[in-house]
């Protein structure tokens, strides 16, 4: 059943229109991932969905009765004697009643406080970002909406609270609510979304399936793109060529022909081109030396809790690390450490020689809100010398997206993902060997951060880097530095997805003694004893070998539905049928999934 609907929606700010005869969709039980590039509109669209906006021309339709509820990038708590009050006024009057039964509002309230690791008791007015951000989130959970539109929900989350967040959308989201995310969190999106929205030059566009699927898809959606683009300015330049020629063109017979030259003049001055992309150029300057920091023995506490506790650790030339930890757990702490910023309360800190470094900041603390983005960039000259070339600051500042017109504006004027471009362009324009990143990704739209990872890639210093971005952490991480709890931190090979593979391992088992005896029954075998791998069953072997062909059929069902849900007249099967689809075919995915990972365990022992 359709819940809203969002029909030739038109908003513009200035002379570029965000929404061009935008129109979507939304049935019941879907998990909508909504993308686009900063910028583009996705709050506005959004914010007109909850009513907080009014939209320049078409008009949004909710089903009658059909709760919204819209958590923003940045949420507010009014101020309140604790956090349980600040909630109720945010929720508004009546919000929180069930029957009158306000005690089981109360109830669900502070059960989603608890599972977002928050006390109702806190005071609103000393919580921190990502407090705000959970608190928020645990009251529309409360609130039991019909649809729920979340704007960058990842944003301020450690690790544990997006994977919270995500058990939480999967679980409650089940049946007829919906939800509509923008959030840039390739894996969130792969493992949340059921379709995927594009909000591109005006236009909505719509892949079923995860991001996974959409990626694959995009690609092949813009090499047609261009081509049609081709084709049709090849013939636009034949008809150019042809009405220059004059007199065959005045004659009345062609009257259709020049009419025709004049819609394609029209079609093509229309053309919204897509965004370019950000120039990322990254230069490590002179080589540091072999060491760049050793820690050994080192601790460091604030009062009675525990930052960091006995850690050795050595951080080489080259080495890409990756902190990894809830909030709070001290990596900020850390990072000065290691940067020699911070002296140790134990143990012993050497630097190593010829360290240069660069520090991205999430707080954004290095920019000046009123200074212009030339001062910012570069300060006292309008010349910048980066990766061994010498650039104009107006010619830099466009290979991050600026245009000359916004070069003399105040850094106050930037959304968020305008002011880390802009801190991002800082960093890039003085030579680093030591590259440190605190959460880099954040209000980073997905074209610039899929740049940023390509440009790391590249790059020959040493990184130090947080992020809760777990795609990113594995694309870039060589190592991770992992916070254990009471200041304890372990090192890990690789990764986010690495380290949890190693976490999940189990202990390594214990060297067996001369004569290590058998249990008083007999039976059991001694400890640090592998048991020999058993063979394959009868049934075992019937099952291996029926395994090929129920795999094969369930990707044949795979394709089917992705072929069917990506028809550009799908929606007209109706509502019950996009339903039964998008329910299958997460089904169809994890039983592939598991039927696979099944044929390699029985495959490995036949």
């Amino acid at each position: 059943m359709t819940l809203l609907s969002v029909i030739r929606a038109e908003l513009a700010f200035g002379m570029t229109p965000l929404l061009d005869m935008a129109s979507l969709t939304v049935v019941e039980g879907e998990r909508i991932g909504f993308i686009g590039r900063n910028g583009s509109g996705k709050s506005s669209l959004l914010s007109a969905i909850a009513g907080r906006q009014a939209l320049d021309g078409g008009e949004v339709r909710l089903r009658d009765g059909l709760k919204v509820v819209f958590v923003e990038q940045e949420p507010e708590l009014p101020p309140a004697e604790d956090l349980s009050a600040s909630l109720v006024a945010r929720a508004g009057p009546g919000a929180l009643e069930h029957d009158g039964e306000d005690w089981r509002a109360q109830v669900r309230l502070q059960e989603f406080l608890h599972r977002f690791d928050l006390d109702g008791a806190m005071d609103p007015a000393s919580c921190s970002g990502g407090e705000r951000k959970r608190a928020a989130l645990a009251l529309a959970f409360t609130l039991q909406p019909d649809v729920l539109l979340l704007d960058e929900p990842t944003n301020h989350l450690d690790l544990g609270g997006i994977e919270k967040l995500e058990d939480l959308l999967i679980e409650e989201q089940r049946g007829q609510r919906s939800a509509v995310i923008i959030t840039h969190d390739r894996r969130f999106l792969d493992r949340v979304a059921t379709r995927i929205i594009e909000l591109d030059r005006g236009a909505l566009r719509s892949y079923p399936g995860s991001f996974a699927a959409y990626e694959s898809r995009k690609e092949l959606d813009l090499q047609a793109e261009a081509q049609e683009r081709r084709r049709f300015d090849k013939f636009w330049a034949q008809e150019e060529v042809w009405i220059r020629k004059g007199v065959e063109a005045r004659r009345t017979r062609n009257e259709g022909r020049v009419r025709r030259l004049e819609q394609l003049r029209s079609e093509r001055e229309e053309r919204r081109e897509r965004v370019g992309a950000v120039n990322l150029q990254l230069s490590a300057g002179e080589r540091s030396g072999r060491l760049v920091t050793e820690l050994e023995g080192v601790s460091k506490r604030f009062g009675d809790k525990v930052i960091v506790d006995d850690l050795s650790l050595r951080l080489m030339r080259g080495d890409r690390l990756a902190l990894i930890g809830p909030n709070g757990a001290g990596k900020s702490t850390l990072i000065k450490m290691i940067l020699g910023q911070l002296a140790p309360d134990a143990g012993t800190l050497r630097s190593g020689t010829r360290i240069a470094s660069a520090f991205f900041d999430q707080q954004r603390a290095a920019l000046d809100p009123e200074k212009t983005l030339v001062e910012t960039i570069s300060p006292g000259s309008d010349w910048i010398e980066t990766g061994g070339t010498r650039k104009h600051v107006m010619s830099y500042l466009a290979d991050f997206l600026f245009p000359p017109r916004r070069a003399e504006a105040p850094v106050r004027t930037l959304s968020g993902g305008e002011r880390n471009r802009l801190l991002l362009a800082r960093l890039f324009a003085q030579p680093a060997n030591l590259l440190v990143l605190d959460e880099p990704t954040n209000d980073l739209d997905m074209e610039t951060l899929e740049l940023l990872e390509a440009t790391l890639a590249e790059y020959q210093g040493t990184l130090l880097l947080v992020s809760h971005d777990r795609r990113f952490l594995d694309n870039i991480a060589t190592q991770s530095l992992v916070a254990e709890g009471g200041g304890r931190w372990k090192e890990y090979v690789g990764g986010y997805s690495e380290w949890m593979r190693q976490k999940a391992l189990p202990p390594p088992a214990a060297t067996p003694g001369p004569a290590a005896p058998s249990s008083a029954a007999g039976g059991a075998a001694p400890r640090g004893k592998l048991k020999p791998q058993e063979k394959l069953g009868f049934k075992e072997r019937r099952e291996l070998e029926s395994l090929p062909g129920e795999i094969a059929a369930l990707e044949q069902e795979q394709a089917a539905l992705h072929a069917r849900m990506g028809q550009a007249d799908y929606h007209r099967l109706g509502p019950d049928q996009l339903r039964i689809d998008g329910a299958r075919l997460p089904v169809v995915e994890a039983l592939l999934e598991k039927k696979l990972e099944r044929w390699i365990e029985l495959d490995g022992r036949g």
